[in-house]
């Protein structure tokens, strides 16, 4: 395959997760060293269905490792979940001459690509998700940056929480997957975890929220993924009438989009460089229909087949570990 490959394209899909930049550019520069002409396609699979490309050179990534969100842009490309969406892509890549291409984004991104694969694409994923609910890999590209960037909204809705003696709901980002707000109430200090993965009701959140109060608790603060059911608002809505009973007022607070935004911190994007560079070297080795990510601070390969399939899993230590410390 690599002795086929001429020019390589690149583009990001699904939400923006900082370190995609610096991804982007290790891809680029690693694809110029191989002798690779790269090309980075825009708005992600929307573009590649419209056939929108631009040449890039070492240039076109110069200052943007420190770059939050994606150069390249994003989109959500519901028509690439049609055959006749994928075959469109095909045609343009086909058109353009480009021998392979790395996608980065989440799960649906990867199932994107695992369509290109399947039907005979040259295709590399690379997990980039501030969710971190992509199998096949310890940690995606962004998590990092979004769980610090949700801490610092924790220790500030804390001081908020302790003057004026309330319980604080705070939403995070997790649709299927409570890892991001899991790690954020251990290193945060919450005195309760909500996530899709263990199941609760709002009656547990009212006595734990009276249980922090009769021990003498200033707060209390209880961090919801947002996948979590009942979900933060329902829950919300169930304290305020039982204030009573819990002894705080309730409050509130939903991160939103503003967990994504931000530069990426050194992690990230080392983490990105990292996996950007092995997506390429793999290509090169003549591999491809794989994602590339790390499991014990080793970059592995996983069959896009495979991550497609799997669930990121959750573990229970942590888990326990949130309850105990909450204490």
């Amino acid at each position: 395959m690599p002795d086929r490959i001429q020019r390589i394209g690149v583009l990001t899909s699904g939400g923006d997760s900082p370190g995609s930049n610096a991804c982007i550019r290790a891809v680029v520069r690693m694809a110029l060293q191989q002798g690779w002409q790269p090309w980075g396609v825009q708005e992600g699979f929307q573009g590649l269905i419209q056939g929108r490309f631009v040449e890039m050179t070492s240039r076109s990534v110069s200052h943007v490792i420190e770059q939050g969100g994606t150069f390249l842009g994003s989109s959500r490309a519901d028509a690439f979940r049609e055959r006749q969406g994928v075959r469109e892509g095909l045609r343009h890549l086909n058109q353009m001459g480009i021998g392979a291409l790395v996608v980065i984004g989440g799960d649906g991104t990867m199932r994107g690509a695992h369509a290109l694969a399947e039907s005979g694409f040259p295709v590399m994923g690379v997990p980039a998700t501030i969710e971190n609910d992509v199998y096949g890999t310890d940690v995606s590209i962004g998590v990092d940056t979004a769980l610090n960037t949700a801490l610092g909204a924790l220790d500030r809705i804390k001081d908020t929480a302790s003057s004026h003696e309330q319980a604080f709901l705070v939403e995070l980002a997790g649709r299927k997957c409570g890892y991001l707000t899991l790690m954020a109430g251990i290193a945060g200090g919450a005195e309760m975890v909500c996530i899709p993965e263990a199941p609760f009701t709002v009656e547990q959140v009212v006595r734990e929220v009276a249980d922090a109060y009769v021990r003498g608790k200033k707060h209390c603060i209880i961090v919801v993924a947002a996948g979590a059911k009942p979900a933060a608002a329902e829950m919300a809505a169930y304290l305020e009438e039982h204030q009573q009973e819990t002894g705080f007022g309730v409050r509130l607070s939903i991160l939103g989009h503003i967990q994504r935004g931000g530069a990426p911190t050194a992690k990230d994007r080392y983490i990105a460089t990292r996996l950007g560079a092995a997506a390429v070297r793999t290509l090169n080795n003549g591999e491809s229909g794989l994602m590339v990510g790390l499991s014990g601070g080793a970059v592995i390969s996983t069959p896009l087949a495979e991550v497609v399939e799997g669930t990121y899993p959750i573990d229970e230590a942590y888990l326990r570990m949130a309850n105990t410390l909450a204490r």
